[in-house]
């Protein structure tokens, strides 16, 4: 191909969970030639890397711009050959035994796991006649598609549910609880009015600013005895939904000697974090001391400040964080963006009224958004069984 003709580009993030490529980015061919992964039309793309691999992401290729793509190097490729119903193939990447499997022979430390190539190498799947892998094929297609059209109409109603979840806690943390308040221009662009007694300014009057580290993986000594709980981008999957305000767990610790021996600092109780990169804004306060990798920063409240009205501040932000993310591969918050953020506090008093206001609002909410959340557990649950029994040959009349 010519060196300018487009190609579709796939970043990791365009890969769906179960099937589907988000395909509007391109770019010429020269560009991606080297450094990427190759694939083309009727090729089946796996996520490697943990967590992608044990959700699911992965899909089949088709309608690639001129037929060819390049995309993140964290995709396996897999070509069937002529006696292997591509739709097939797809349906057994994504069978329980498949990606359970996988997961076990993950290679690699901490949140950065991968499914080696041997795993897909040495995959061993029984197969059917072609014209049964068809037949099976084009059941699960016409399933599946009816369990993914109960299941977007459950995850709208999520959708709708966090809008109403975010218009509560940015009217209440920007405007207050009471609409016949005085108000006064904030001077900040994405708060607009404040009530008149509020303070604005940087966060930085209000609150102390930290990072974290991560020990060096070099050295073995850092890494024995360990009891100091260590937040990493594995943990973040705890704030996704927006319903937890205090983190749980992490998946890792590190060791004092460790944490002496890096640029981490045992952060507080009451500590509000937020993701700076990868999954960007999600914010979490720690219930107890802990450290942080150096993807967070982390936000140490002064007297004039309520850890819980931070969060919520932070919660309203997300479409400032969305402004300020830098980077094209990688995306980020700087430190100097970070450091310069303004934000409006009331009077101590009224944080905690606010705070209250919020989560007994949040909490009738969240008690539908969790049934709901079941919901579709349970359908995405089903939807797995039934490939799992289809291409195993489990249902009769399919064989």
């Amino acid at each position: 191909m010519p060196d300018d003709t487009e190609v579709s580009f796939v970043p990791m993030d365009a890969v769906g969970e179960f099937g589907g490529l988000r395909l509007e980015d391109t770019k010429p061919i020269a560009d991606v030639y080297t450094g990427y992964t190759y694939f083309r039309d009727g090729d089946i793309c796996i996520a490697k890397i943990t967590p992608c691999f044990e959700n699911g992401k992965g899909a089949l290729a088709q309608c690639l711009t001129n037929g060819v793509a390049f995309g993140t190097t964290e995709l396996h490729v897999l070509r069937p050959h002529p006696t292997l119903d591509t739709k097939f193939l797809f349906y057994i990447t994504i069978t329980h035994d498949f990606r359970n499997i996988g997961e076990a022979e993950m290679l690699g430390a901490g949140g950065q796991k991968r499914v080696p190539e041997r795993f897909i190498k040495d995959w061993r799947s029984p197969l059917p006649p072609l014209d049964t892998q068809k037949r099976i094929a084009a059941f699960l297609d016409e399933k599946t598609a009816q369990i993914d059209a109960l299941i977007a109409k459950k995850q709208a109603l999520l959708e709708r549910l966090a809008e109403k979840r975010q218009a509560i806690i940015t009217q209440a943390v920007t405007k207050g609880l009471n609409p016949a308040v005085a108000m006064k221009p904030s001077g900040i662009d994405w708060l607009g009015d404040i009530p008149a007694h509020w303070e604005a300014g940087n966060i930085r009057r209000f609150a102390t600013m930290k990072t974290g580290h991560t020990p060096s993986r070099t050295v073995a000594e850092y890494w024995a005895d360990c009891t100091i709980p260590w937040f990493t981008l594995s943990d973040v999957w705890q704030l996704r939904d927006g319903t937890r305000l205090y983190i749980e767990e992490t998946a890792e610790k590190i060791s004092e000697l460790g944490l002496a021996n890096s640029a981490a600092e045992l952060l507080p109780a009451g500590t509000v974090i937020f993701s700076r990169t990868a999954s960007i804004g999600f914010s979490g306060i720690m219930p107890y001391p802990m450290a942080t990798t150096q993807d967070f920063w982390n936000w140490i409240c002064g007297r004039k400040l309520l850890p819980e009205f931070l969060l919520f501040m932070f919660r309203a932000m997300h479409q400032k964080f969305a402004e300020i993310t830098n980077g094209s591969t990688h995306k980020t918050i700087y430190q100097p963006i970070a450091a310069g953020l303004q934000i409006c506090v009331p009077p101590v008093e009224t944080q905690i009224s606010i705070c209250e206001h919020i989560k007994s609002d949040l909490a009738k909410i969240d008690k539908v958004f969790r049934k709901i959340g079941d919901a579709v557990d349970k359908l995405v649950e089903y939807r797995s069984a039934l490939i799992t029994a289809a291409v195993t040959g489990q249902i009769e009349g399919l064989q």
